[in-house]
């Protein structure tokens, strides 16, 4: 097996910068996701991996090796793709097959792989199959097997559960997530979904409009964001943002969002201070960090008015109105309260954020 480096890797399409000096190093036997909205440069990156865009500037190692002037059959990798790309007038068992084939692989030595494969993935009883007589899932199995009977230093998936439905991918990301720490081959994952990002990755690349946002585990992106785009794109319901202003009154610090003024501690005060020159921030709160009540309990407690409920089953979102502001709030399932109603909400300040207005990026 191999890691995978990428070093300040630029890719252009005319005028536009799809990767923009990205660099990353994936481990061995490693699952490194890809994570970003369509058109962020996450695919274009895959696609220069696997050899089947040309870089404009920068180096990408399988290995030790350097591959840029490689051909894709020659980088030792296997792709995965949106779309499965499987021969419809094949069987599984030959779709399978046509790797070795054309690498001039013995018949029996094929044979035994193929059938090694499918006892793996738990589709034995589809060899004889055409891809019209799959469904998502198998089809899905079958691409995976197409990829795997290779044995190759690197796997690239681009979206490979996309287009199943919910529930199957729920299903196939798990099975996914055993199958490549089973086989211990390090893979790189394309997907715009930040859920199957942070349950299946082992780090996590953030990108935006070509540029990397921020590198590492999912619960280093989850807890310490590096800035509001990142903050903004993971979790469900994303992180609540309100603009306010940093002030000093009596030796005592505070952030003044004109419907409320929030108490800070000294050690973020200087924390502030130390990082950013002004005054303009944005506060940043995760639904799951703002209790909701129906009566004020503390003096610290906002108030605020009802917009809407959403009632998930395992937990109520509440959406409050908080003068010109709309927060999203998470209550326990048996949370009642009707639209227009007055509510108290209070911020778990262990687990506030606060980003430079002006920058976006995380001051605290």
């Amino acid at each position: 097996m191999a890691k995978v480096l990428v070093r300040n890797l630029t890719k252009r399409f005319g005028n536009v910068v799809a990767v923009d000096n990205v660099s990353f190093e994936v481990k061995d036997k490693e699952l490194m996701v890809l994570l970003g909205p369509s058109g962020c440069g996450k695919t274009t990156t895959l696609r220069c991996i696997a050899g089947l865009e040309t870089p404009d500037e920068g180096e990408i190692y399988i290995g030790d090796t350097l591959v840029n002037e490689l051909t894709p059959k020659d980088r030792d990798t296997a792709m995965v793709f949106q779309s499965y790309a499987l021969y419809p007038h094949m069987t599984v068992s030959d779709n399978m097959a046509f790797p070795l084939k054309m690498r001039k692989v013995p018949k029996n030595d094929i044979m035994e792989t193929v059938k090694r494969t499918a006892e793996l993935l738990r589709i034995t009883h589809l060899l004889d199959r055409k891809p019209r007589q799959l469904s998502g899932g198998e089809a899905q199995r079958t691409a995976l097997g197409r990829a795997i009977v290779r044995d190759p230093k690197v796997f690239l998936m681009d979206e490979p559960l996309s287009n199943l439905d919910a529930k199957l991918r729920v299903h196939m990301r798990a099975e996914l997530k055993r199958l490549q720490k089973e086989l211990g081959v390090t893979t790189v994952y394309v997907t715009h979904d930040q859920v199957e990002a942070m349950t299946m990755g082992d780090n996590i690349a953030i990108m935006e409009s070509g540029l990397m946002q921020q590198l590492g585990s999912s619960i280093e992106i989850f807890d310490r964001p590096t800035n509001m785009f990142v903050a903004g794109f993971i979790g469900s319901p994303p992180m609540n943002f309100l603009d306010c202003t940093f002030t000093e009154k009596n030796g005592s610090s505070f952030l003044d969002a004109v419907n409320f003024v929030l108490p800070i501690p000294d050690d973020i005060s200087e924390t502030i201070k130390g990082k950013t020159t002004s005054s303009e921030l944005v506060l940043g709160i995760r639904p799951e960090d703002i209790s909701v009540k129906s009566k004020s309990e503390q003096e610290q407690f906002i108030e605020g008015e009802v917009y809407i409920t959403e009632p998930l089953g395992s937990e109520v979102i509440v959406d409050i109105k908080i003068g010109d502001d709309l927060v999203k709030a998470k209550a326990a399932p048996g949370f009642s309260i009707n639209v227009g109603e007055k509510v108290w909400i209070g911020f778990n300040t262990g687990k506030t954020h606060i980003f430079d207005k002006r920058t976006e990026e995380a001051v605290i």
